[in-house]
């Protein structure tokens, strides 16, 4: 176990560069299973949980050889699916959400895969239903143990079909995309996910060979192809994590350039930010935010209070939701929060109101921030981390508080963001991660 101490109301400057996207990696990894040959992935962030999926894919027996910071090859050439029915894959399997994505791979590759029920953050209800559906259309048999918590899947052949999504699961537009790669025939997916991770694993699996017209839209038209082989790939800056330092900055009155970060795949999320009163300026590749004493929150054109939700993309990220609201704690104005798709990722509030945040808990999906506009400051306390987001929205709170707060339960930050301590401790942060 470990701790964050944080002595708060430091002011932050210099450049910090993003680390590799969390959520693209999980999926780009999964997709090197469908092929026999070399996959070399660079810019892999060094973060539990990517590391954790990377252990199980060795485990797979998958040849993994790490070239350097962020860069890895793999080759599935020498899949162990014995290890499949073993006790260490059920602790492996079901630790780490992200190992859902090794379905479509290897049920494309190998016609029978299963594996126990994954874990991951406890925002709320996070069904699976998307992926076994898609899965089912394609030709497969799918059972599931309710004794023992396992996820069985068969088929002889998948076979390409019109798959209309009732919901645009990122995860579950991902497995379905890597099992219709290898099916037959021609599979049309409706209502896909369009988010950049998933624009990325198209490009990767093109790159392989396979045949994916539409990326970029909703609508995915995919041509099955007998095998994949060889690709390289770079995979993008972490979108939450760059979020997460305009808020930082915002919330701090510090100036920061964010170097690197793929403008071009952000959507609105700078201009979610500018709508809280931030300025931020994009330069060549960089977003440069200058000291701010204040921050005034817009209002909609009719004057009514500002909303930020969440929603599929090309919408505002629900992975920031939980910057958006501790960044607002400060801004001059109010805003109501909606969190549209999980009712558990608005529980951390209670910590914010604790430091002296006026914020009021609607139901379990609203909240309304009434911003203080730095007049009066956030106190530091004890508290503990419940999920990954939240974790850095309380470690934003604790930067900017007034005296010393304590963040236990450090392990969700970790799962999410590498090094984070010691990389804002270069800008002129102070925190000590304790360990016990």
């Amino acid at each position: 176990m470990s701790t964050f101490k944080i002595s708060g109301g430091t002011i932050l400057e210099g450049e910090i560069t993003p680390q590799g996207a969390k959520n693209e990696a999980l999926q780009i990894i999964c997709a090197t299973l469908l092929s026999r040959e070399t996959i070399k992935i660079s810019n892999i962030p060094d973060i539990r949980d990517v590391n954790k999926l990377i252990d199980l894919l060795s485990s797979l027996g998958v040849l993994v050889t790490r070239h350097g910071k962020g860069e890895y090859s793999f080759k599935a050439d020498s899949i162990d699916l014995e290890y499949l029915k073993s006790d260490a894959f059920r602790n492996d399997g079901a630790a780490l959400r992200g190992s859902i994505m090794i379905l479509g791979p290897l049920l494309a590759r190998f016609g029978h895969v299963c594996m126990p029920k994954p874990g991951g953050d406890k925002i709320g209800r996070r069904r699976l239903d998307t992926h076994f559906i898609g899965f089912r259309k394609l030709g497969a048999d799918f059972n599931y143990d309710f004794n023992t918590n396992f996820y069985t899947l068969e088929a002889k052949e998948l076979k390409g079909t019109y798959l209309h999504l009732e919901e645009a699961s990122v995860t579950g537009t991902a497995n379905i995309i890597m099992a219709a790669v290898l099916a037959k025939g021609k599979t049309t997916i409706y209502n896909a996910a369009c988010e950049p991770y998933i624009q990325q694993l198209c490009l990767l699996l093109n790159n392989m060979g396979a045949k994916i017209a539409g990326i970029g839209s909703n609508l995915l038209y995919i041509d099955g192809v007998k095998e994949l082989h060889k690709a390289t790939h770079r995979i993008l800056p972490d979108m939450i994590e760059i979020g997460s330092f305009i808020g930082m900055a915002a919330m701090t009155g510090s100036q920061l350039k964010i170097k690197n970060v793929r403008y071009d795949m952000l959507g609105i999320i700078p201009d979610s930010f500018r709508k809280l009163g931030i300025e931020l300026q994009h330069i060549d590749d960089d977003i440069f935010i200058p000291a701010q004493k204040n921050y005034q929150i817009a209002s909609f054109i009719d004057g009514s209070i500002m909303t930020f939700s969440d929603a599929i993309w090309p919408g505002l990220t629900p992975d920031l939701l939980s910057v958006f609201l501790v960044v607002a704690t400060q801004a001059k104005g109010s805003v109501l929060i909606h969190q549209k798709m999980f009712e558990s990722r608005l529980f951390f509030v209670d910590k914010l109101i604790d430091m002296g945040a006026q914020i009021i808990l609607c139901d379990p999906h609203r909240a309304t921030v009434i911003g203080m506009n730095h007049q009066i400051k956030l106190r530091g306390t004890t508290m503990q981390s419940p999920d990954i987001r939240a974790g850095m929205a309380l470690l934003i709170a604790a930067m900017s508080a007034e005296g010393t707060s304590i963040i236990h339960n450090i392990e969700q930050i970790d799962r999410g963001y590498e090094d984070i301590d010691s990389r804002l401790n270069k800008l002129g942060a102070k925190i000590e991660r304790i360990n016990y």
